[in-house]
């Protein structure tokens, strides 16, 4: 594994626990601050936006990993060489798909340039990025695994399951 790809990898990891452990830490401070005689009103937004942000990168490493849901029933009575060709079809098409989220993810963001958010002092464009920059890391992860398929470097014959940090 490259460098470059085990610091992205890492990254983001990393950003999705930062993120998913923000939204957490939000709750619970929200929760808390319902028996405070004070309340906080930015929880419930912050909150919203950091969900997203945590699928955001979460949902490029799951596809690294192999983690999201198939049926492996199938996929384990199909001739290994057959699985490869269909698994690199399914990745072109997932390629396909989030071109079009990047593009659409572009021009989302572009919308949130004039808004700010109602609670927090940002722009709204910080929040839209989120669906670019899940795309972009899909895209890349799904080129990635076609390489690894086209290579022959997936085994077929243990668990199928990503790669360790």
């Amino acid at each position: 594994m490259s460098l470059f790809r085990k610091l992205i990898d890492r990254t983001l990891a990393f950003l999705t626990i930062a993120s998913f452990s923000g939204v957490i830490i939000i709750v619970t401070v929200q929760i808390i601050s319902r028996f405070a005689p004070f309340s906080f009103i930015w929880t419930e937004e912050l909150t919203r936006y950091l969900f997203l942000y945590s699928i955001c990168f979460g949902a490029p490493l799951a596809l690294m990993r192999n983690e999201f849901i198939n049926v492996d029933m199938l996929l384990n009575k199909m001739p290994n060489n057959f699985r490869r060709f269909y698994e690199v079809l399914i990745y072109l098409t997932i390629i396909l798909l989030s071109m079009v989220m990047v593009i659409e993810g572009y021009n989302f963001t572009l919308l949130g340039n004039n808004q700010t958010s109602a609670t927090m002092p940002f722009q709204l464009s910080v929040v839209h990025a989120s669906l670019l920059i899940m795309s972009v890391f899909l895209v890349f992860y799904a080129v990635l695994k076609i390489i690894d398929l086209v290579k022959n470097k997936q085994d077929y014959s243990q668990h199928y399951g990503g790669e360790d940090f």
